[in-house]
């Protein structure tokens, strides 16, 4: 669930991000359409991002880093970092912003992207690739790269 702050009122509105792929969220004072990639959008979780969504979620974010987790409901290596990106998304702030690809469910984006092992990690600035990370690393690895 994302909060996202409406840019004519100030109002904050949760904005949950598999309805907003949907339909065009807005906010519940003003009702005017809620811009979530203005770089005041942020959430205390990661995203899930799909091959349909890739775009405007990570591609289209603009401001903050955007972390895509490649991961597979099978590797025990995605599984060992899923708690450490749980946290570095609750710690952001709004500062970057994780999101997580299931490469069995969206094969498009993990083959554009040349995913071949996972975990992998990219990292996108302005919609540009910025960083890669492969494989599981600690904690603070990941924090200093994102910055």
């Amino acid at each position: 669930m994302a909060v996202v702050t409406c840019a004519n009122c100030g109002a904050k509105n949760r904005v949950d991000e598999r309805a907003a792929a949907e339909r065009q969220p807005v906010c519940g004072r003003f009702g005017a359409p809620l811009n979530q990639n203005a770089g005041t959008a942020y959430t205390s979780k990661p995203i899930t991002v799909t091959d349909a969504t890739f775009a405007r979620e990570v591609l289209g974010a603009t401001g903050v880093p955007v972390l895509l987790d490649c991961w597979a409901e099978w590797c025990g290596p995605c599984r060992m970092i899923a708690p450490v990106l749980d946290e570095l998304a609750a710690e952001s702030d709004g500062r970057y912003r994780i999101a997580k690809l299931n490469v069995d469910e969206n094969p498009r984006t993990a083959a554009h992207f040349n995913v071949r092992s996972i975990p992998t990690m990219l990292i996108f600035k302005d919609g540009a690739l910025v960083d890669r990370i492969v494989g599981a690393q600690p904690k603070q690895a990941i924090a200093a790269r994102l910055r």
